[in-house]
């Protein structure tokens, strides 16, 4: 096991840096969705988080098993929603929209993860982003508070 980096591999991990993308590539991130097997909107999350190149694994849950896992994940019942996610260390819970997973893999804040409480319509699967409803992305903090993360207007 190597303890220390040495000058020369620091230097090449601080070029390689400098040309990493603004913006994150889901390719190749894999994510874990708990979800229980008869959610439909779970599944359609699931679809978007593929199209963007997630690679996704399910594992279908019965609800009580999955209420443990979200209690042992740092998930309050405020912030529940119908699946969790677990994402680099993070939790993802509901709906949350692939552009505020990408910036928290980006900014890498102390925190629980994000979670999207409910199922507010018109988020990334519960139905068009056109007629959405107005809804707080919100990150989950390690003490049990959560704040907003990012507000979507309604359409």
């Amino acid at each position: 096991m190597i303890d220390r980096l040495s000058r020369r591999g620091f230097l090449g991990a601080i070029a390689a840096a400098c040309c990493v993308p603004a913006r994150l590539s889901a390719a190749g991130l894999e994510i874990r969705v708990f979800k229980n097997p008869d959610c439909g909107c779970c599944s359609a999350w699931i679809e978007i988080l593929e199209a963007e190149g997630f690679q996704v694994q399910q594992a279908n849950v019965g609800q009580d098993e999955l209420n443990r896992f979200k209690a042992i994940s740092g998930v309050t019942e405020a912030m529940a929603s119908c699946h969790t996610a677990l994402v680099e260390g993070y939790v993802v819970e509901g709906h949350v929209p692939v552009a505020e997973i990408y910036r928290l893999l980006t900014e890498r804040p102390d925190a629980v993860g994000l979670s999207v409480p409910g199922m507010p319509y018109g988020s990334p699967g519960m139905g068009p982003e056109a007629e959405r409803e107005a809804y707080d992305v919100m990150l989950m903090r390690r003490d049990g508070s959560a704040e907003v993360y990012r507000h979507y207007e309604a359409a």
